[in-house]
């Protein structure tokens, strides 16, 4: 076998397998509304898959099969990428011949059987509820300060991804019914409630927007992000990454903090005190539960380190 391309030093344009690649993306875009991140991670990987299908000179999807997708997998591994990206990679190219075979231009999908080798199943890092608070509860003194105390509450309370922060509007904010409409993945629209700090922490950062502020951009219109950046429009994903980053050290919590973080706490500190499963997937808009049950995995090891703290026989005695 030759050594595989790099598929992103060769050209990737003016050649046939491109047309269906072009075509399927089009689909998830327009049909399937997904998200401009999902689109370039589906580009990535089928971009990949017709570079090295290329280099092994066929130039149509019907002369692909098995043992070829077997050799590009194999090839992949071995230029580097670990078992989540191959998973990842065999996935969109799973996808993509699916809906081939969906709208005639292929028989059979060549993909079918074809396993990537298992990740290691890492479990999220959580912060216990002693640390989220002790996060959350920065100084709400000033303009910027009651903006940190609003984002750090709402994200942890309702269990938001950093994306649907970042888009949210004083439209979809229900803060006398304690409630906020959510777009999510695949515009999937879900009623999350919003706890009474977290009302509490945004009435005070709307109030501050309406009065206390001299710039337009801040003033809490309906129509305008709850979370403005500095040029009006919604917040930069990295710029919240930072300032996580920013207020954790500066509440002495010396983990590294991120915004899945709060998300992955809020779901885990339900599930701790709720027991339901299916209440946390409805919560965090996942569409299969087996993404949910991670937290029960969490939620075992909690209770396995009380076990071995408490039961007089759990461990030996050195």
């Amino acid at each position: 076998m030759t050594t595989p391309p790099d598929p992103f030093d060769a050209p990737t344009t003016n050649h046939p397998l491109h047309t269906a690649r072009d075509a399927f993306l089009d689909h998830l875009k327009v049909e399937r509304r997904m998200s401009a991140h999902t689109l370039d991670g589906y580009g990535r990987d089928l971009t990949a898959l017709c570079v090295w299908l290329a280099a092994q000179g066929i130039d149509a999807w019907g002369d692909v099969d098995g043992e070829h997708l077997r050799a590009f997998v194999a090839d992949e591994h071995r230029r580097g990428l670990g078992p989540a990206s191959l998973q990842r990679r065999l996935s969109a190219c799973r996808s993509f011949l699916a809906w081939q075979v969906k709208r005639g231009l292929l028989a059979a999908n060549p993909c079918t059987g074809i396993r990537a080798p298992k990740a290691p199943r890492k479990l999220p890092g959580v912060l216990d509820p002693d640390e989220m608070t002790q996060l959350v509860e920065v100084p709400a003194d000033d303009l910027l300060g009651k903006r940190d105390r609003a984002l750090l509450e709402l994200m942890y309370s309702s269990g938001l991804r950093l994306s649907e922060t970042c888009n949210l509007h004083w439209r979809e904010l229900d803060l006398d019914g304690g409630l906020v409409r959510v777009t999510g993945k695949g515009s999937k629209v879900r009623i999350v409630p919003v706890g009474r700090h977290a009302v509490a922490a945004l009435r005070a950062w709307r109030a501050e927007c309406a009065t206390g502020n001299p710039a337009p951009s801040l003033h809490a219109d309906a129509e305008r992000p709850v979370f403005p950046g500095r040029d009006g429009g919604p917040i930069s994903s990295r710029a919240i990454q930072l300032r996580l980053r920013q207020l954790a050290m500066k509440q002495g919590i010396f983990k590294r903090v991120h915004p899945h973080l709060l998300r992955h706490s809020f779901a885990s500190h339900v599930l701790e005190s709720s027991g339901d499963l299916r209440g946390v997937q409805e919560l965090l808009g996942h569409a299969d539960i087996a993404t949910t049950q991670i937290y029960t995995h969490l939620d075992f090891q909690h209770l396995a380190k009380v076990y071995d703290a408490a039961h007089p026989r759990a461990k030996r005695k050195s």
